[in-house]
């Protein structure tokens, strides 16, 4: 009888390999990955390095948790989204480095996509704006930059991917036979996919300039068939089917357990993400927020989500410890932070490439206003942490315009929801109860309670429900006049970022 269920949890910043059992994670192994910046605004990770560390990974959590053979019912694959890889299907071989999805050297080419109608012109088909986030122009990209992946995709000897595409392909055999599949979570988000059909738009295909025979089949989120399985001489050591498949803010979603109309939860990672289950229709954003899948289950319609996605968050202290050297790990910054009650009037907007939702201007870059001769370390790393709450509640006013209701309570998870002072600026910034789940990597388990379902590790819905418990609350205790010139700050600060690129 299986005990485990196998969740890898491959992010913008490392890779993960979980084991669950039916309360909760059992072990788990994690490793950094590199981070590669060729020029300002290029994003590049080493899909062979990714692969590499993934297969370590797995055999460490195997290990951990002593599991034998027969052990894991199934496995799950959640990944970082718009992520672009093109490899060659004989070898297995990158024709370059991936672009990550904060890259932002597709602009020239959005912008061009975007002279006649704007950058809504796909929304009614894909549900988002054209911009240098997803995968669509950073394909177009490898196809136009790139020495010999033009005429291998016209061969029909390159193939694309999101890393989830990446990964299962060398899982179930690589070169030798590797399953060539992406999940419509992770389809939706490469400006390729008509969303309510569920299926690659010839339209999009058209207009990105892309061969179709380089693009992955669409599959459910959810599916008992799966897409085939481990290979035995692989990192797992026996055939394991790979069962679920979720983009990691879907997973999140599924993890949160928010499996109904205005269910909603914010992680906070490399960068934050809020998402609201909007049911079984798509709901297309005049508010700069995104219409995404939120998962599907097989033989079932999608349930669809409205996303803010906010670029910077964990990032923005990690920038502080590797490039200011203001703080050695990224716990520090709880501790500098607190060294101040506040931020000293000090606003820093993370722009680092451009403002995602609801703003989508590539021209924007970083600031730090509001220094005096007062201002100090502590203030700055405040203001650090302020940053992930202002673009938090900017994402939740965009989503109360869209959905007509305000959010009255946000589920919470992410590394950075450990960190008290945070978690209750935001609860104040935002005037509403904020709730950090007991499970906080809620994104692994989303892939874990995908992958369980399908093989009836778990039983249905309801059943994730009760293993759901909560953690933390922190209640709002700001007033509403000093939340007002809170915000009214922020955003100046804002206005000022933008137009310099």
């Amino acid at each position: 009888m299986p005990r485990f269920v196998a969740a890898i949890d491959q992010g913008t910043t490392s890779t993960r390999c979980f084991l669950f059992d039916k309360s909760g994670p059992v072990a788990c192994a994690q490793e950094e990955h590199q981070q590669i910046f060729p020029k300002s605004g290029w994003v590049e990770h080493d899909p062979l390095q990714i692969w590499k560390i993934t297969q370590k990974l797995i055999a460490q959590a195997i290990a951990a948790a002593a599991a034998k053979t027969g052990d894991i019912a199934a496995l799950g694959i959640t990944n970082q989204r718009e992520t672009t890889v093109v490899w060659d299907r004989h070898t297995g071989k990158p024709f370059c480095n991936a672009l990550v999805w904060q890259d932002t050297r597709t602009k020239p080419m959005c912008d061009d996509l975007a002279k006649t109608a704007g950058i809504d012109r796909f929304r009614s088909l894909t549900g988002l704006p054209l911009a240098t986030y997803f995968s669509g122009p950073k394909l177009r990209w490898i196809l136009e930059n790139v020495p010999d992946a033009r005429a291998a995709a016209r061969r029909g000897d390159a193939l694309f991917g999101t890393i989830d595409t990446w990964l299962i392909w060398n899982l179930t055999g690589g070169p030798r036979g590797g399953r060539h599949v992406t999940d419509v979570t992770n389809a939706s988000r490469t400006l390729l996919m008509n969303l309510r059909t569920l299926q690659w738009d010839d339209n999009m295909i058209d207009a990105m300039g892309i061969d179709a025979k380089m693009l992955p089949a669409i599959t459910p989120s959810i599916d008992p068939r799966g897409w085939g399985a481990t290979q035995p001489d692989g990192p797992f050591g026996e055939s394991i089917r790979v069962c679920g498949n979720l983009g990691d803010q879907q997973a999140a979603l599924v993890g949160q357990c928010c499996f109904d109309l205005g269910e909603s939860k914010n992680t906070y990672g490399t960068g934050c993400f809020l998402l609201v289950n909007t049911g079984p229709e798509p709901v297309v954003s005049t508010s700069g927020l995104l219409s995404t899948v939120a998962y599907q289950r097989a033989g079932e319609p999608a349930r669809y989500a409205l996303e803010g996605s906010v670029a910077v968050a964990g990032s923005l202290v990690q920038w502080m410890r590797d490039k200011l050297g203001m703080i050695r790990s990224a716990a520090e910054i709880e501790t500098l932070a607190a060294g101040d009650e506040d931020s000293g009037g000090v606003y820093i907007v993370p722009a680092f490439s451009g403002l995602f939702a609801p703003h989508w201007r590539s021209d924007a870059r970083g600031i730090i206003a509001g220094i005096t001769g007062y201002t100090n370390k502590h203030h700055l790393a405040r203001a650090v942490l302020e940053a992930v709450a202002y673009q938090t509640r900017d994402v939740a006013d965009a989503m109360t315009r869209d959905c007509g209701k305000p959010i009255t309570h946000m589920k919470v998870d992410g590394g950075m929801t450990g960190n008290p002072i945070l978690m209750q600026f935001q609860a104040d910034i935002l005037g509403i109860p904020v709730t950090r789940s007991k499970i906080r990597e809620t994104t692994a388990l989303g892939a874990a309670y995908a992958a369980g379902l399908a093989v009836g590790f778990w039983s249905d819905q309801t059943e994730l429900r009760q293993h759901w418990q909560q953690d933390q609350t922190w209640e709002p205790a700001m007033s509403e006049d000093e939340r007002k010139q809170r915000i009214a700050g922020w955003h100046k600060a804002i206005e000022r970022s933008l137009g310099w690129a």
